[in-house]
């Protein structure tokens, strides 16, 4: 992988912080909790996805202009 853009940076951390509201909400059978540490998971996710997508494409610019 290419060095991290803010979108990676971005996803890892909404990835670890839902991981962490999804314990904390299963330990303290909050369910509302878990649910949103675990739909912050999917948004850090589909982030790092966008920063994937934005170093191909940057890659193939790169690639055109050499």
């Amino acid at each position: 992988m290419a060095d991290m853009n803010k979108d990676h940076v971005k996803g890892k951390t909404n990835e670890v912080v839902g991981g962490i509201k999804e314990k904390v909400g299963d330990a303290t059978n909050n369910e509302d909790m878990e649910a949103s540490g675990q739909a912050q998971q999917v948004k850090g996710k589909t982030q790092g996805v966008k920063g994937d997508v934005k170093d191909a494409v940057n890659d193939v610019k790169d690639k055109i202009r050499s």
